[in-house]
């Protein structure tokens, strides 16, 4: 059995706005005696759109019409229909997804952009796909490398580092090239973040909005971000400034990084230099990528080549966010898609085959999502148990729905998501305790953590696997 779903990615960032489809083929891979084992096998990006300006108005807003408009018109040029597309993300990144209609643009595009398109931003989470859409999650599982991937865009700098092909760490900096703009034409300074207002201000110099901007002028600024970066990847010791200049977490020290990558709209003046105007974007992002290509980072690391630069993070979002559930799962298949879930995970110790621990756990944790005491739709997650006998499915069933027994009074699908291969049996088990007219989900081989969402697509591969998209949502 082999199936291909087609996936889309929408990316607004700080400077640019851009639309990516992709062709995500999935594999049974199992032999045909055994369970069946679903894996994606091959990603192929099929369409990529024109990089469009992020368009901004006035009050510090994402002029929402202008997207719409722009997406609608590259699923024109694509000759794809919205409806078409099966899985993929609109992420609102770096300084954009603090503008105050963010989350309001997102809903508004999630429809635009197909059934079971998810809305996502955060930090973290951008580090993670910009690395992925560049193909440096590959590159560090090939070379058996530690590599730390620098997304440098408008308006952050978001950091993973990457071992072996896996992400072990994640960061993200104030840091990028939209944070001085200049006027394209007369080239004023024409806006200064406030962090780097302040950097300006503790370093006494004379730099200002409505000044003639000269290379000379900003120089200074974006050495300083230089040395910022080299703070942040451990290769120079941090100075005062360095955790004021941090969006909400940096890296840990890894002394094992060996390689280092640029992705974003900075990475192209790094890899590639440029002539000719500095400002032509109307900001400083030709001049902070010539300064890191001048610095001693490429002394200090391995130099890689990404695949993807300016369109690492869209292409990460479009075939690198969807994860497939386990073959032996239970649902009902009248409630689908599921979007927006978020996820309340029991720890080791409150997920003993105990029905009253777990009952007693899950009741506590259930007022996290009250809002002004209004329930809201949540899904469980517990690690489960490796080849669980009868009784301890049950014990486990029990005190899950005693647990949640508001939820279901309440008639939301009962959602439940488990690491270990026992969301069958553990379907059938809750069926059994609050009935078969109730609407549940039982999805296994998937990890979430607290603080996670999650969207469940439609049922692909003849109705054996779920889609599945963990989103974390960090609107500043």
């Amino acid at each position: 059995m082999r199936e291909t779903i087609l996936s889309v990615g929408i990316d607004i960032g700080t400077s640019t706005t851009q639309l990516i489809f992709s062709n995500i083929t999935i594999e049974n891979m199992a032999s045909n005696f055994t369970v069946p084992r679903i894996v994606i096998v091959d990603k192929e990006v099929i369409y990529r759109s024109n990089i469009a300006f992020t368009p901004i108005i006035e009050n510090n807003k994402i002029d929402q019409s202008l997207i719409q408009r722009f997406v609608e018109e590259e699923y024109r040029k694509a000759g794809i229909r919205k409806e078409d597309t099966q899985t993929g993300a609109v992420i609102i990144t770096g300084e954009t997804a603090r503008k105050e209609n963010a989350e309001e643009v997102l809903n508004a595009l999630s429809g635009f952009a197909g059934e079971f398109v998810v809305a996502t931003a955060g930090p973290d989470l951008e580090s993670i796909i910009a690395a992925k859409g560049a193909g440096i999650s590959e590159y560090s599982a090939d070379n058996s490398a530690t590599v730390v991937n620098l997304d440098i865009g408008g308006g952050t700098s978001n950091l993973a580092v990457l071992h072996r092909g896996e992400v072990i760490d994640t960061g993200c900096l104030d840091i990028g090239g939209r944070l001085i703009k200049v006027h394209r034409t007369n080239k004023t300074i024409e806006y200064i973040s406030p962090k780097i207002q302040q950097m300006i201000e503790q370093k006494g110099w004379n730099i200002q909005v409505g000044q003639q901007a000269t290379e000379a002028l900003l120089q200074p600024v974006v050495d300083e971000m230089v040395q910022l970066l080299k703070q942040s990847v451990g290769v120079q010791e941090k100075s005062a400034f360095y955790e004021t200049i941090i969006t909400h977490k940096g890296l840990k020290d890894h002394k094992q990084i060996t390689h280092i990558s640029f992705t974003g709209g900075v990475a192209d003046a790094f890899y590639h230099g440029a002539a000719g105007d500095v400002f032509i974007y109307g900001d400083i992002g030709i001049m902070l990528g010539q300064a890191l290509a001048k610095s001693k980072l490429a002394e200090l690391f391995t130099i890689v080549k990404p695949k993807e630069t300016i369109r690492a993070t869209v292409v990460g979002a479009g075939s690198h966010t969807t994860e497939i559930s386990g073959s032996t799962i239970f649902y009902t298949d009248t409630i689908f898609p599921i979007k927006n879930i978020p996820v309340l995970k029991l720890t080791s110790a409150e997920e003993q085959i105990d029905e009253s621990m777990i009952a007693t756990a899950i009741k506590e944790k259930v007022t996290w999502f009250e809002s002004e005491g209004d329930r809201q739709n949540i899904a469980v997650s517990l690690q489960g148990k490796k080849n669980a006998k009868f009784q301890e499915v049950q014990t486990i069933a029990a005190g899950i729905a005693k647990g949640m027994e508001e939820s279901i009074q309440a008639g939301y699908p009962l959602i439940v998501i488990v690491e270990n291969d026992m969301a069958k049996a553990l379907g059938q088990a809750l069926q059994s305790l609050v009935g078969k007219h109730h609407n549940i989900v039982c999805i296994d081989s998937i990890q979430v953590e607290n603080g996670d969402y999650i969207d469940i697509g439609h049922p692909v591969a003849e109705g054996s696997v779920l889609p599945v998209v963990i989103k974390t949502l960090v609107f500043h």
